[in-house]
């Protein structure tokens, strides 16, 4: 991206049923390692208004407020209205692991994020799986093959009509898991903008993969610009 101005990203961070103190800077450290990105964080999301959006091409959140009975209280009705505005007029809104368990009495923005945790979601044990790529001709996902990573995989989701699977794991019985396919990646669409989420990245060290780096920098990119300029690897297999 050489002479391009890098697309700039807000994380929403300061909140979250996971480590978030040691998640977000990781996830800010890989979008930016490759100069295509900015990222800027805040912990304080309650707090913003919707200027805040101005000159940002894409948010991602890796924010939760899980368990909080009343979450209307964070981003009351104008900046709920703004940043689906925002997203309409071609912004793109990125999700990381829990970061879209949020705003369930939010219809729109459950349909951006396409999934979320539901009352019959779980999960098993950490572990290694195989995370299978389809289709292969979305941009975010074209070109990449079936990698492994250690992580946390979640089980019976709620899955938003509309939103397209990009990425599958099936949870391993030996760990707890269902043996059935499970959705990891997924796209959306609203107006002209796009949402992208990943539900792998539960610590550091799933962050750190190289795969995942990987799915997360197109993904960005993909809901910035709806383009996707990353080459991928010769192999994405850990």
């Amino acid at each position: 991206m050489s002479g391009a101005e890098p697309l700039r990203v807000l994380i929403l961070s300061g909140a979250n049923n996971h480590n978030w103190r040691a998640t977000t800077p990781a996830l800010k450290a890989a979008l930016e390692e490759g100069g295509k990105f900015a990222a800027t964080v805040t912990e304080n999301v309650s707090s913003l208004l919707p200027h805040d959006l101005k000159g940002f091409s894409v948010v991602l959140s890796n924010y939760n407020e899980f368990g909080k009975k009343d979450v209307s209280s964070v981003w009351k009705d104008e900046m709920r209205v703004a940043f689906i505005d925002w997203i309409r007029g071609g912004r793109g809104f990125v999700t990381v692991h829990a970061g879209s368990s949020v705003f369930y009495d939010w219809p729109e923005f459950q349909a951006l994020a396409g999934t979320s945790w539901g009352q019959s979601t779980h999960h098993g044990k950490i572990h290694d799986n195989s995370v299978q790529i389809v289709p292969l001709t979305h941009p975010i996902t074209a070109g990449m093959a079936e990698f492994t990573t250690r992580d946390e995989f979640w089980e019976n989701c709620l899955l938003m009509p509309g939103a397209v699977v990009l990425a599958r794991v099936t949870p391993q019985k030996a760990f707890g898991g269902s043996g059935k396919e499970e959705p990891v990646a997924l796209a959306t669409t609203m107006g002209a903008g796009r949402g992208f989420t990943l539900l792998l990245g539960h610590d550091v060290a799933a962050i750190n993969n190289a795969a995942f780096k990987q799915l997360l920098c197109r993904g960005t990119e993909w809901a910035a610009t709806g383009s996707v300029t990353f080459a991928p690897p010769p192999s994405t297999r850990k």
